[in-house]
């Protein structure tokens, strides 16, 4: 009698899932499909029958069965994060608060806004009180989660937090684009719905605008994918084809290129916590991701932001290159956001050099 094969690392899952079926003479990768019209089938209910454009792409099945494995769940690729957040959104059940972190993902939070006023109710919490979120779960509908939250990276006691409010009946979303499934799942820990801005570090080059929403079967079955695939369809929030190949080309280096730069914030976050001009560094202990409040003023923080050589003052995050920036210059950041905090997207570059041009910055005076 056969084993059951050993399940492959998310090492070895970026590598190998979402490719074509091994043959003689088969490619190793997918191809871009350029195709938004295809022959009609004899049956048009014939399941893989490809139809239109709008509805399916052998491009985005390949990163979505990539996507899916690494999460544990079945993935649906989206035009943007926000595309991708937007759609999960709309699983909310009909009644019934929505809980969400105080201080979310900006323009995650606007959206959220929107919904409260017209008429949702929103209990909004400090993620890192376990439990405030649990009480505030109580005849609530949904939780939605960012862990660490995006740019306090306040971090959630997440298999508490989720159980609890499996447990209450709420839908759970987590939004785990700065962890990534290689440091988190929560699809694993009883998470109903998983989105990415596969724009960061799914993608990882700065080059493409994607998302990705991932979902577990409920009870009936596939009902959250169903409900999510004709979301897609009908609101033609859609992913091109090349940006779909250039992502999933991407994930083939994601173990490597977020193990890489996880090393460089775990070095850096250590000197910064003794730097004379760093007041506080906000970093959870893992990921690539930090931030650190500074001494003086906003206009103190800028300065040091612009004087960065190598790290590139821009709004995006997850990429190979280090990026810089004051969040509070946005107007829709949380009034929570301290004026003088930075917020690093650490990269792959040597952290000698990363460290030598941010020390120096700091250093500066006007």
């Amino acid at each position: 009698m056969s084993s059951a094969p050993e399940p492959l690392a998310p090492a070895t899952l970026v590598v190998t899932t979402g490719r074509p079926p091994r043959a003689p003479g088969a490619p190793v990768n997918v191809p871009v499909e350029l195709s938004s019209t295809y022959a009609a089938q004899p049956d048009p209910q014939v399941t893989g029958a490809l139809g239109y454009g709008r509805a399916e792409n052998a491009t985005w099945t390949a990163f979505e069965e990539a996507v899916g494995a690494l999460e544990g769940g079945r993935a649906l690729v989206f035009a943007s994060g926000m595309a991708a957040i937007s759609a999960a959104l709309t699983l909310l059940p009909p009644t019934g608060a929505l809980v969400a972190p105080r201080t979310p993902y900006n323009t995650a939070g606007a959206v959220i806004r929107e919904l409260e006023a017209a008429g949702r109710e929103v209990r909004w919490v400090d993620v890192q009180d376990t439990d405030a979120v649990l009480a505030a779960c109580e005849g609530a509908g949904a939780l939605w989660l960012e862990s660490p939250t995006n740019p306090l990276m306040e971090v959630a006691d997440l298999p508490r937090v989720v159980a609890g409010a499996r447990a209450l009946g709420l839908l759970v979303c987590a939004d785990n684009t700065f962890a990534t499934p290689l440091l988190a799942r929560p699809l694993e820990l009883g998470a109903d719905v998983v989105v990415h801005s596969a724009t960061k570090y799914l993608a990882g080059h700065s080059d493409v605008l994607l998302g990705v929403v991932v979902v577990r079967p409920d009870e009936t079955g596939d009902r959250p994918y169903a409900a999510l695939l004709a979301h897609r369809t009908r609101h033609g929030a859609i992913a091109g084809p090349m940006e779909t190949w250039l992502a999933l080309r991407g994930i083939r280096t994601l173990h490597v290129r977020v193990e890489r730069a996880c090393a460089n914030a775990a070095e850096l976050a250590r000197r910064l916590a003794g730097h004379p001009r760093v007041t506080r560094v906000r970093y959870p202990g893992w990921g690539a991701m930090l931030a650190v409040e500074i001494g003086g003023s906003a206009e103190d923080a800028e300065r040091v932001a612009a004087s960065c050589r190598l790290w590139l003052g821009a709004t995006s995050l997850g990429g190979v290159e280090s990026l810089i920036e004051r969040r509070r210059r946005y107007p829709g950041e949380s009034e929570l956001v301290p004026e003088t905090l930075l917020r690093l997207s650490v990269g792959i570059e040597d952290v000698e050099d990363l460290w030598r041009d941010l020390d120096a910055a700091l250093r500066k005076r006007a």
